[in-house]
């Protein structure tokens, strides 16, 4: 079964195809980033607007690279949620006209749900059960993963997620949009330890979050004397080294807490060099396996989107009705 993927939720137009039985067949992204840089943030109206114009385009040429037709497709998922309502809306119109006017089934998909099980692209791949840490600009969660659509919340962020701690730190630094990719590398080339900054709620006993209070802490530190290249890169590092302390502690307790071999980093802030390395290094003296997704999949994405949508698809019963759902918890989703 060939499925058609259409990922719309914010400020990238994916489209891919997937095969249940050859897998991924082709793939095509659109990013908005120099859409909203003038902005110095996503305007959801232009985000709506761009997602129209790149629909047809995108859709022709992944057909064209998989050397298919509108007529091999036998299913299309999209992104019914959380996201951008209108980006959103914008996704569904597209999948469930297709779908009609092709007479095969649709299936929205939960956003989180595509970066979760986007680790199952790559080889090797997790099997079930596994712990997963989902970590990007809006989510920072962990997840104990029994099976599709079996997933039990073990903690959370209670404030801002790490994607978005590291946005807004970069923009006290004075670092252009996107802020997250242009702070790591801004760390890569600093020293940590000059400055110390908290690493927020490492000790709390629980499996929760918060980065709020350290965004603060280097909008402090960076007040109490003037910056300069140097500074810059060690603040940076150091916001950088206490994110990736707590993402890493926190995960590793996890899988020390249910007992699984296996952690899945989906998200992102999964494509941080930092924490890729880091987390690896604290698995492995655990006793545990991290898997990642490919780089290509670490950012929003018609493939996950597919791919979670043909999983939907096989088992479904009744046709999908039309909508989208802004928020929408990723433990209300039932079993596939």
């Amino acid at each position: 079964m060939i499925v058609l993927g259409i990922e719309s939720s914010c400020d990238e137009t994916g489209i891919a195809l997937y095969d249940t039985g050859r897998g991924l067949l082709s793939h095509a992204l659109h990013s908005q980033v120099d859409l909203h840089a003038a902005y110095g943030g996503v305007v959801p109206e232009l985000a709506s607007r761009d997602h129209i114009r790149r629909f047809l385009p995108l859709t022709r040429q992944t057909l064209a690279e998989a050397g298919a037709s509108l007529a091999d497709i036998a299913g299309v998922a999209y992104t019914e949620g959380p996201g951008l309502p209108g980006a959103l809306l914008v996704g569904a119109g597209a999948a469930h006209g297709l779908a009609f006017a092709l007479g095969v089934p649709v299936v929205g998909v939960h956003h989180l749900e595509g970066h979760l099980l986007s680790p199952l692209l790559s080889d090797p791949k997790p099997d079930f059960p596994f712990v997963a840490l989902l970590v990007s600009g809006g989510h920072t969660q962990l997840m104990h993963v029994m099976g599709i659509g079996r997933y039990e919340l073990l903690g959370e962020t209670v404030d801002d997620a790490a994607g978005e701690a590291f946005d807004k730190t970069a923009k006290l630094l004075g670092l252009a949009y996107p802020g997250g990719p242009a702070l790591s590398r801004l760390a890569d080339t600093g020293t940590p330890g000059r400055f110390k900054l908290p690493r927020p709620k490492l000790t709390s006993g629980d499996l929760d979050f918060s980065f709020s209070g350290l965004k603060t802490a280097v909008l402090l530190a960076s007040k109490a004397a003037p910056l300069d290249d140097r500074g810059r890169a060690d603040l940076a590092a150091e916001f950088q080294q206490a994110v990736t302390d707590v993402l890493v502690t926190k995960t590793i307790a996890a899988a020390r807490q249910t007992g699984a071999r296996q952690i899945v980093v989906a998200g992102g802030v999964g494509a941080n060099r930092q924490l890729r390395e880091r987390l690896t290094q604290a698995a492995g003296a655990a006793g545990c396996q991290v898997f990642y997704p490919k780089l290509e999949f670490c950012t929003d994405n018609g493939a996950m989107i597919a791919f979670a949508g043909a999983m939907r698809l096989k088992a479904m019963r009744e046709p999908g009705a039309f909508g989208v759902q802004p928020r929408w918890e990723l433990s209300a989703l039932a079993p596939a």
